[in-house]
């Protein structure tokens, strides 16, 4: 077991690990436990009441952050040559077709979010290896194959982030920084977890939201009453 240090022996009494807390007051909790000297994400996860495995009671989302995420996202848009201005425009780092395919196969993904067109997704189709285990596969699901380039790319440098259930039926997602004022991160995670709540599958049985708990970075885990998540 790894040893713990000073300040995480010193975060360990300013709460009960076995308690849940209210969202606001755990946000507190995690900023008093924050000791990094950057600006730590604040992370949420939520335990659900679903099987995966099954297609319908997968739960995947998008949503925009009201107070945005803290951190300006890269964007690459894959689209033909009279779509690149308006990709440009609206705020795109990187713009192009053939050229940015040939890096991606070489390696290169030093990107946040990809976004495409339909019409060119047959030629993305085969960098699915490479960009589906870093998360940057485009999918219609969550905006990024989109006939609106220019809404895509402003929906993602304003805050909009895309969440999913992992294998173990768990949702883990970064909602803001730490420099955010307690209140900014409160409206941010209760945008997250009422979205999670809407798309509620029908299949599901029970208890949906088994547990929710936030964190930083590197600090420990702060439970949440899920029951008390709107407060």
């Amino acid at each position: 077991m790894a040893k713990q240090s000073k300040k995480q022996k010193e975060a360990l009494t300013k709460y009960d690990s076995s308690k849940e807390y209210t969202l606001s007051e755990a946000v507190k909790i995690v900023k008093d436990i924050t000791f990094t000297k950057f600006d730590a994400s604040f992370d949420l996860d939520v335990r659900l009441g679903v099987d995966p495995r099954k297609a319908n009671q997968m739960v995947r989302g998008t949503v925009t952050l009201p107070h945005g995420t803290g951190k300006t996202k890269s964007v690459l848009v894959l689209c033909p040559q009279d779509k690149e201005e308006e990709a440009k425009a609206a705020g795109a780092e990187y713009v192009g077709l053939d050229e940015y395919i040939t890096k991606i196969k070489g390696g290169w993904t030093d990107v946040d979010v990809i976004i495409t067109m339909p019409s060119v997704m047959p030629k993305i189709g085969a960098l699915g290896r490479i960009l589906g285990p870093r998360g940057l596969m485009p999918n219609p699901k969550t905006g990024t194959v989109t006939m609106d380039i220019a809404k895509a790319v402003q929906e993602v440098k304003a805050g909009k982030i895309d969440f999913k259930v992992d294998k173990f039926g768990i949702i883990h997602t970064s909602v803001a920084r730490m420099s955010f004022s307690e209140q900014d991160i409160v409206d941010n995670a209760l945008e997250v977890l009422r979205m999670i709540e809407k798309l509620k599958p029908t299949t599901a049985k029970g208890t949906y939201m088994k547990s929710v708990s936030v964190s930083s970075t590197m600090s420990h885990g702060v439970k949440i009453d899920a029951k008390t998540i709107s407060k």
